[in-house]
């Protein structure tokens, strides 16, 4: 006896479902892209230019710098150490006279007191430092998305919830992070914990934070800058921040000097060294060339500083302030010396604050169009990935390959598009009426 058509199952007619299927599928064809289509192209290119391609750990040269210090008492900022990085990230030390091997020298370019946070590890071998590192950046990238819902006061569903962490970690530029073993994730979960801390009232641990996070201090001299103009605008309130700030970071700098005298010269050096031989490229820079990029860099710091001058009253549980601390980690992103899609990351708490507003019909006109172009933007890459992850049924893998770029042709404008967006939100701001601060943020908690 021939029985009807079986109904469809409960779970999937619910959006939610299909929600989460959608990332669950961006996320996997962006790591085929990464790992099936990029990295072999990246291996044969190598192979070609007969360029060392080394073992790919950002990490490596920091370990290596930490374990000399520690356990032989070497300067890590010395060509010695150098060359020793070099043996073992490239597999032999680069050759000035071999035109073809990598610009990048791998010096140790951090202040010593990263070392702090290297020190358990020392006496371990390294790939085994390797594999712990990896998994704790993945936990520590799905923190911060965690971390900045709750700084953002935004409880959506648990399915969106879910769907944006499989989104964050199948980004470009979390797989990136997490294949070369970036410290820049580490800080972004540092910055994440510091929001998440300032807005439940927690200064004095926030500030304990945000001075860790120094461990690369481009990526949070502006945001350091506002929260400490931000804590002397209510000292009484707001005190614990800074304390906590500098109290954090003199003990870093002391334990630094006691364990490599005179490290803050050696460090600068290095610093020196670094741009040079990394070119020291703002996103900006590339985009509008190096003299109109670094104007608008200017013109940008301007803007945000008088901006964050009148935020400064606003309360830590307020709209206004996490909409500036988003816009300065998005400024810090387009005028920082280093253009790699991995520092994209620290968009995360602006782009989340633009899907957030999309359903505010209070919002500025115009508001939607430019979320819009945005979405677009970041879409492109895992709209990308999916095509080349369906072709690969189709088309040789050497074929295949020549498209590696396709899946980065937006990277440019992404942060550009983010800070445009949340810049029409913080017009207001700049109006002489305007009084920022005064409303508390309202928890949202409807979901995607």
């Amino acid at each position: 006896m021939l029985s009807g058509p079986r109904p469809t199952p409960k779970f999937m007619q619910n959006r939610h479902f299909w929600l989460l299927f959608a990332a669950a599928g961006l996320a996997f064809s962006m790591w085929f892209y990464v790992v099936h289509i990029l990295v072999p192209y990246q291996i044969a290119d190598a192979a070609l230019q007969q360029r060392p391609r080394g073992n790919l750990s950002d990490l490596y040269p920091r370990w290596l710098g930490a374990r000399e210090l520690w356990l032989h008492h070497r300067n890590p900022y010395g060509p010695e150490v150098t060359r020793d990085i070099q043996a073992g990230y490239y597999g032999r030390p680069l050759d000035p006279r071999r035109s073809r091997d990598p610009g990048d020298q791998q010096g140790f370019a951090y202040p010593v007191y990263v070392t702090f946070l290297l020190l358990p590890s020392l006496r371990m071998p390294f790939e085994e430092v390797r594999f712990g590192f990896t998994w704790l950046l993945v936990g520590l990238t799905a923190c911060s998305v965690l971390l900045w819902l709750r700084a953002l006061r935004w409880i959506p569903r648990w399915q969106a919830t879910c769907a944006i962490l499989l989104l964050t970690l199948g980004s470009f530029a979390a797989l990136q992070g997490v294949k070369l073993q970036q410290l820049t994730l580490v800080v972004a979960a540092l910055v994440a914990a510091c929001a998440a801390l300032l807005t439940a009232g927690q200064f004095f641990a926030a500030g304990m934070l945000l001075a860790i996070a120094t461990i690369k201090p481009q990526l949070v001299a502006l945001l350091s800058a506002f929260l400490m103009l931000w804590s002397w605008s209510d000292w009484r309130k707001r005190r614990g921040l800074f304390w906590g700030f500098i109290l954090t970071l003199s003990l870093l700098f002391l334990g630094a000097q006691w364990l490599l005298p005179g490290w803050v010269g050696d460090f600068w050096q290095a610093l020196r060294r670094y741009q040079q031989y990394t070119g020291g490229q703002s996103r900006l820079d590339v985009l509008l060339g190096s003299a109109l990029g670094k104007g608008t860099a200017a013109a940008l710091v301007l803007g945000l500083a008088l901006v964050s001058f009148r935020a400064r009253q606003a309360a830590e549980n307020t709209e206004d302030f996490i909409l500036v601390f988003a816009a300065i980690l998005v400024t810090t992103l387009l005028v920082m010396p280093n253009f790699a899609p991995y520092n994209e990351l620290l968009l995360l708490p602006a782009i989340l604050l633009i899907a957030r507003e999309i359903g505010n019909h209070r919002r500025p006109k115009g508001f939607r169009t430019l979320a819009a172009a945005t979405g677009f933007f970041l879409s492109w890459g895992w709209i990308a990935a999916v095509g080349l992850t369906v072709a690969s049924l189709f088309v040789p893998a050497s074929s295949l390959q020549q498209a590696w770029a396709i899946p980065l042709w937006s990277e440019f404008a992404i942060a550009p598009s983010v800070l445009v967006t949340l810049a029409l939100l913080l017009k207001r701001m700049l109006k002489p009426s305007s009084i920022p601060g005064r409303e508390p943020a309202v928890v949202v908690t409807n979901g995607v």
